[in-house]
């Protein structure tokens, strides 16, 4: 799992940086899933357009926040240390990017999962 400093600055804050090139538009977006608050993803997915290949569930930081963490498995401890690399999403919003998510979000706070490269799904992480 990363440590991402900057959420308990931030944990009343939906920030939403308009000034990044997102690899979608707002219009694109469609309800994937039933609204279930918001998630940290990378701009590693969400500006350059790597798929998701890590995703974890934490204790949520406030009443929007889901606890997912998404990642394109690229990510250095560094690049997820500066803010202006990750931000908020609605994660149906990052479902959009990657559906495979999907079967995947209900499960509990506390687990970790990969990308299979073979199958395309994800796999647990033994604790």
């Amino acid at each position: 799992m990363f440590n991402f400093p900057f959420l308990s600055a931030i944990s009343g804050l939906f920030a939403i940086r308009m000034s990044k090139q997102r690899n979608f538009k707002i219009k694109e977006i469609k309800p994937v899933i039933e609204p279930m608050g918001s998630c940290v993803a990378t701009d590693k997915i969400t500006v350059d357009g790597l798929p998701i290949q890590y995703m974890y569930r934490e204790e949520p930081i406030n009443d929007f926040d889901s606890g997912w963490r998404f990642f394109s498995g690229t990510e250095t401890q560094e690049y997820v240390d500066d803010a202006d690399n990750s931000c908020f999403y609605n994660v149906n919003t990052i479902a959009n990017y990657d559906e495979s998510i999907i079967p995947y979000l209900q499960l509990p706070i506390g687990v970790e999962l990969e990308k299979n490269h073979k199958t395309g799904h994800f796999d647990l992480i033994p604790q």
